[in-house]
């Protein structure tokens, strides 16, 4: 496989890029994103059977239940993390060792339903949260220690909004190249 396609099926809708400017329009498309994310994901993946849930995305990747386990995960963080920047000033997160979390046996074992039930009560939490947010909480941010990065609440929308969207279209394209 060469590298052109081994990035494709690794980002399915190129990386995330935090724009210059966010508006109203843009944090309300997002929020949207993250609202629709568990039905979307839910109705995509129950139909699938238990070999189809132990299928790699892509050579070297994570099954399809990884991926579900995985989404659930990163997303419980970023609601912390979310929390932590509305009520710490400029706080250093705590990052986990995503990799490695997936290669635990109950991202390689346990039912979906587990991490899709807990992925839609964290969402619901998460987005009447942000939709409570005025424009200068939304400035509040967080820093990740890995470069020491510092995250507008408003980016770190954004990059949730992606990042759900990036591993759903992982599923997605599976499932198509394999006619599911």
């Amino acid at each position: 496989m060469d590298n052109i396609s081994l990035e494709k099926l690794r980002y399915p809708i190129g990386k995330f890029n935090a724009p210059e400017q966010i508006d109203a329009t843009m944090l309300a498309k997002w929020i949207e994103i993250l609202e629709t994310l568990p039905k979307r994901l839910e109705d995509m993946v129950t139909p699938l059977s238990e070999a189809q849930l132990d299928t790699p995305y892509r050579s070297d990747g994570w099954t399809v239940r990884q991926v579900v386990h995985h989404v659930s995960d990163s997303h419980h963080h970023s609601y912390i993390r979310f929390k932590w920047g509305m009520t710490e000033n400029a706080p250093v997160i705590k990052p986990y060792l995503e990799k490695e979390w997936s290669n635990l046996f109950d991202a390689k074992t346990a039912p979906i339903a587990l991490s899709l039930a807990h992925l839609t009560a964290v969402h619901a939490k998460l987005v009447y949260f942000l939709k409570g947010l005025s424009s200068a909480e939304l400035e509040r941010t967080f820093i990740h220690p890995e470069g020491n990065v510092e995250t507008t609440l408003a980016v770190n929308i954004g990059r949730y909004a992606w990042h759900g969207s990036h591993h759903f279209a992982h599923i997605a394209e599976l499932l198509k190249r394999r006619g599911w």
